[in-house]
């Protein structure tokens, strides 16, 4: 299959184990990023395996049945490349970016990494300390923190609140079997995706992916169904920081929503640059807080519209009234011919400057395919922004700013009292 658009080619091809390989040939750069996509994350598995797709992640770096740690850690570096992974709640994913001359050596490692890794009893024993010391930092990091305790508030048991890194227990209790059966369960041909953007041949990708990454057949074991009840809640937990943080959030559409467009501008007119209303609003105007933003999570069947801000504890009330007033705001006004034009403006520039990036575009690249099983192209983005209407930002916002649903988190210290005036 293949599709033009913009300055890109676009192939897929399937391979007879059920292993997609897709790519953008850009033939005006020399770099090509190369991702492994393999649909497991944080919420594959129960509360006793919390944790384990994070650490397969690390452990793969620690050694193959070919190379050691210091080995994999230089060999692409060593041509200027480089290497490196990250596991979310829907996905893990084992990347590189290299020079175009370099793409065998770049499937070599990755699929070295996904197919072959030894998982040592030493080697286990050893980086199962250092995550429980990215544990203790994220603890410490009350911006990080914030995030994991609204998502355990938010989803109430399910595994999407799970905190992706696990906890202290769970990680030291994993045995080797654990973790080799979970890559048995989970890294299998039909839930993985080699995806590479920049100046790349698909026919030369297809090729080394079938000669190089050798994985189970067949498809992973599958996540749990989102669920959870939209009441609202409003959780405070005390620390020792000074600053209080706090997330709220709100039923939000799933990745393939038909209307994501227009979500992405509600988002991006509330809550992404310093323009946005939230940054006015609290910021700017009021001097109530450092950083303040939206976000909005999509995973296969569910999704969340969020807030942070951090304040001083005297502060929180005022601050969460000013970003309710807002969101109620959004269902009410519609919004002005003048500002719809300039938040479509916006959405085209920061896809501009997003197609520049190789790793950017292979990320959207694999994330479509992933979520949707198909490609959108450049074209067809712009034209998705070009058509956002203002019932469709009111209609989104009615949608999704419902109060009575809303969930309220706050760490550090907070009059709960005063806050739950707000609500």
């Amino acid at each position: 299959m293949r599709t033009l658009h913009g300055a890109g080619i676009y192939h897929k091809t399937i391979l007879p184990n059920g292993l997609r390989v897709i790519t953008e040939k850009i033939p005006s750069v020399r770099s090509v990023s190369l991702g492994v996509w393999i649909e497991t994350g944080s919420r594959y598995g129960t509360s006793e395996e919390n944790g384990l797709t994070h650490l397969i992640e690390h452990m793969v770096f620690k050694g193959t049945k070919t190379r050691n740690s210091k080995t994999i850690s230089t060999e692409l570096e060593s041509v200027g490349g480089s290497l490196n992974a990250f596991t979310s709640r829907e996905h893990t994913c084992y990347n590189a970016r290299v020079i175009d001359t370099h793409l065998d050596i770049a499937v070599d490692i990755l699929a070295d990494l996904t197919c072959n890794a030894t998982i040592t009893p030493v080697n286990l024993k050893r980086e199962k300390m250092v995550i429980l010391e990215e544990i203790k930092e994220s603890f410490e990091n009350p911006g990080d923190r914030i995030h994991d305790i609204f998502a355990e508030v938010y989803w109430e048991g399910h595994p999407l609140g799970m905190p992706i890194l696990g906890s202290a227990e769970n990680v030291l209790r994993f045995p080797r079997k654990a973790v080799v059966n979970f890559i048995k369960q989970h890294y299998r041909t039909e839930s993985v995706v080699v995806a590479a953007t920049g100046n790349v041949s698909h026919q030369k990708l297809v090729r080394l992916v079938k000669e190089k990454i050798n994985l189970e057949p067949g498809k992973a074991k599958p996540f749990i169904p989102a669920t959870r009840t939209n009441k609202h809640i409003i959780h405070c937990v005390n620390g020792t920081n000074q600053q209080t943080h706090v997330c709220l959030g709100f039923p939000g559409p799933k990745y393939a929503y038909p209307k994501k467009m227009a979500a992405l501008a509600v988002n991006t007119y509330l809550g992404s640059g310093m323009s946005c209303v939230m940054f006015q609003k609290v910021r700017e105007e009021k001097g109530l807080a450092y950083s303040v933003y939206t976000y909005q999570d999509y995973y296969h069947d569910a999704g969340i519209f969020g807030v942070y801000l951090g304040t001083d504890k005297k502060h929180v009330a005022m601050a969460v009234d000013i970003v309710l007033r807002e969101l109620e705001r959004m269902k009410k006004r519609r919004m002005s011919s003048l500002k719809l034009k300039q938040l479509k403006d916006q959405l085209r520039g920061q896809l501009v400057l997003g197609m520049e990036s190789t790793p950017v575009r292979m990320s959207r690249l694999a994330r479509y395919e992933l979520y949707l099983g198909t490609y959108r192209s450049f074209e067809k983005t712009f034209k998705e922004i070009d058509n956002i209407t203002s019932s469709d930002i009111l209609e989104y916002a009615n949608q999704t700013f419902d109060r009575s649903a809303v969930v309220i988190t706050t760490l550090g210290p907070v009059n709960r009292k005063e806050l739950e005036k707000t609500v």
